[in-house]
């Protein structure tokens, strides 16, 4: 019998639509092509040695022409962020912040890249885009030319789902931290079969101290980097900062937080969908699934463990929350709150390009899965104390059961 959970506005998974009909599994983005750039061909030569050696070259033999791209670019790297830093390294050391950066956090497949987007539309707010993320360490000196050079080579959505892709649209920071050879549990899509790389650096607290300041001095120096070229307010958004907002706040004063949650039933499969798929077009060895699964009930619940208490040294004005589906229900409401709970500046003059962003995002197609029954209990049983904090439903059992007529047709 083949278990059949489908969806319905909102993504809350039913055994049924409301048509009566499968909604079988529908994932967007583009399809992975040997010519897109992979997102380590930016790292330093140095934090390349130190991924080979974490985990002894265990590059799976249809991987290693990118192995060898990789490990060519590593010195290109190196030598432009040299240059970089004999042009800019002062000016990068001397630059203050506009204001102090605002953080959107949130566990991954929450709604952060699309709040994300709706943030950057105020002019007033700059942010660490892809090809800075790409190419952290030399985008000030190469980003005349080598950014237009690669526009063609880009896929025109993520691989995961249907959000529009550019290297002038905003990205993770934390694959900048991975290209300049700062410790990250983002590595571990490198070498996907192996023990996962760095995962002292999700929340900090058990880093070595070395570590540690190395990660410190690295970031700081990117988002000065940022700031610099950027001239505006900075907006950053790495689910990975949901686990560090005291640090981020102690080093950064006055740093604002936008914490965005989303139902579970759909964080999961679709978190699953993302390891998976990235670890795939990314990773040096060919990923096995079953490492996945556990590997995201377990960063969940360390994520949060942290947030939580990291929240309590916050002020109120520091911190706000949002839902995923009342932002994609009244966009232009929630950030207008958000501006208002955080101090932030008039919203009236963002008010019209966050309008005209929202109605672009009306036919957005989201990624559907079929989930089975016994993964939605093991959902509930992992993360039960979630649906309770943020008030989500949790699914009644007949709804994890499929109907009758489905019953029949599997055992035909």
């Amino acid at each position: 019998m083949r278990p059949i959970i489908l969806q319905k506005k909102g993504n809350r998974p039913l055994s049924k639509d409301k048509d009566g009909d499968a909604n079988k599994t529908r994932v967007g983005g583009s399809k992975d092509r040997f010519w897109y750039p992979r997102i380590w061909d930016g790292m330093t030569l140095r934090g390349w040695l130190r991924v080979l050696a974490k985990n002894r070259m265990a590059i799976a033999p249809s991987r290693l022409v990118m192995a060898a791209i990789i490990s060519a670019m590593g010195p290109i790297n190196s030598g432009l962020g040299l240059l970089q830093n004999v042009i800019y390294g002062r000016k990068i050391r001397k630059t203050e912040f506009v204001k102090p950066p605002i953080f959107v956090v949130g566990h991954w497949r929450s709604g952060t890249t699309l709040l994300h987007e709706y943030l950057v539309r105020d002019q007033r707010n700059g942010c660490a885009n892809a090809y800075m993320c790409f190419c952290p360490a030399h985008f000030l000196v190469s980003w005349s030319w080598l950014r237009p050079a690669m526009r063609g080579l880009l896929p025109p959505k993520r691989p995961m789902d249907n959000m529009a892709f550019g290297w002038e649209r905003p990205q993770e920071d934390e694959f900048a931290l991975c290209n300049l050879g700062a410790p990250s549990p983002y590595l571990m899509m490198t070498f996907p079969n192996r023990t996962p790389m760095d995962q002292d650096y999700l929340d900090l607290e058990d880093a070595p101290k070395e570590g540690l300041a190395r990660w410190k001095r690295v970031f700081d120096s990117f988002l000065r980097a940022v700031s610099y070229h950027e001239r505006k307010r900075i907006v950053l958004k790495s689910p990975t900062h949901t686990a560090r907002m005291k640090m981020l706040a102690d080093m950064f004063p006055g740093a604002r937080f936008i914490h965005i949650h989303r139902d579970p039933y759909a964080v999961y499969p679709s978190t699953v969908h993302l390891w998976m798929r990235l670890s795939h077009d990314e990773g040096l060895q060919h990923p096995k699934p079953h490492s996945v699964d556990e590997r995201v009930f377990k960063t969940f619940n360390k994520m949060y463990d942290a947030f939580h208490r990291d929240r309590e040294q916050l002020d109120a004005n520091q911190i706000t929350d949002v839902r995923y589906e009342d932002l994609v229900e009244r966009p232009v409401e929630e950030l207008e709150r958000i501006y208002r709970e955080l101090e932030l500046d008039d919203f009236e003059e963002a008010r019209g390009a966050i309008e005209a962003f929202a109605g672009t995002q009306k036919r957005y197609k989201k990624n559907k899965y079929d989930t089975a029954p016994e993964t939605l209990r093991r959902v509930e049983k992992e993360w039960g104390w979630f649906f309770d904090k943020y008030d989500y439903p949790r699914l009644e059992e007949s709804d994890l059961e499929p109907s009758e007529e489905e019953t029949d047709k599997s055992e035909e």
